[in-house]
């Protein structure tokens, strides 16, 4: 049986050109997989800047919105910051994402480099889980006008620059005031981001079908201040009351300084990023991979 998908975009890490001995060993390894693809039965393209930093010709280059206009899957191979980028990008399209881990942690780019043949082969005959991820709509707002538009699939945050002291930050949930915090900085995560840097600020695991989002403060000043959760059809204010050379982040891929009385807001995107996993996936197999659960207990 030939693949279900017609035509398959190969994404590396584009965002950054390699050289010698990475460049070759990422060029082995989407030749690899390109020829892969091919055998299955499957009309191969590189998305364009891969193409370029590999120096692959032998396949079809395309930019992204060709991708999202022609192609009916896309593989990534890289980290999850890659797969970030990309499903930001993609979103609006609904094209569908299956994940290579060349990265480390790989919680969204779940299947290991070494076995990808075994995963894949049945993933393109349409044997797979889909998995559906929300994304977030942030924009910077000064003197009544956007300044900066984003869309996020880990998290918003908001903190102050690396030899400054705290920031001062007012909160709102769909126009009600919640508090005024001093901290180090604020975040704001989709389940998807619970796992990033909303974690390392104490912050929940939320399940990728929990439909919140978690609000997390950032060394607060006030050690009662603590990360809480929102439902995602909220919308979250944050305006900058006090502090110097303070910065949004989205997705730490994107950067807006801001200026007192700016004000991030961010609400609940209307497209979602669609991944696709092997047959029998589960969400808490990665959590116990990744997060090395069950090690050293009893």
């Amino acid at each position: 049986m030939k693949s279900k998908f017609r035509h398959v975009a190969l994404i590396g890490k584009y965002q950054t050109p390699v050289a010698g001995a990475l460049a070759a060993t990422s060029r082995a390894v989407l030749e690899d997989i390109a020829g892969f693809l091919s055998r299955e039965g499957c009309e191969v393209a590189l998305e364009a800047n891969t193409a370029a930093n590999t120096g692959l010709t032998a396949y079809e280059a395309l930019d992204v919105e060709a991708i999202g206009a022609q192609c009916d899957l896309g593989l990534v191979v890289g980290g999850d910051g890659t797969m970030l980028g990309i499903g930001r990008q993609l979103a609006h399209r609904g094209v569908p994402l299956i994940g290579i881990n060349q990265g480390r942690l790989g919680f969204v780019t779940d299947i290991p480099i070494e076995n990808y043949r075994d995963a894949l082969a049945p993933m393109l005959r349409g044997e797979y889980e889909e998995d559906q991820r929300s994304l977030m709509h942030a924009r910077v707002m000064r003197e009544g006008g956007c300044v900066f538009d984003a869309l996020a699939m880990n998290d918003v945050v908001v903190n102050r620059g690396g030899t400054s002291g705290m920031v001062e930050l007012r909160v709102e949930v769909d126009g009600r005031f919640v508090s005024n915090q001093r901290a180090d900085g604020l975040i704001i995560a989709t389940p998807t981001g619970s796992t990033a840097y909303a974690l390392s600020a104490g912050g929940p695991l939320l399940h990728p079908s929990v439909p919140g989002w978690v609000l997390a403060p950032i060394a607060p000043h006030t050690l009662s201040n603590r990360p809480i959760v929102l439902p995602d059809a909220t919308e979250v204010a944050i305006e900058i009351a006090g502090g110097r050379d303070v910065s949004a982040n989205f997705d730490m891929q994107s950067l807006a300084s801001l200026l007192r009385g700016d004000r991030i807001t961010v609400r609940r995107s209307q497209h979602h990023v669609r991944f696709l996993h092997p047959r029998g996936w589960s969400y808490f197999d990665t959590l116990r991979k990744k997060l090395h659960w069950n090690e050293g207990g009893c």
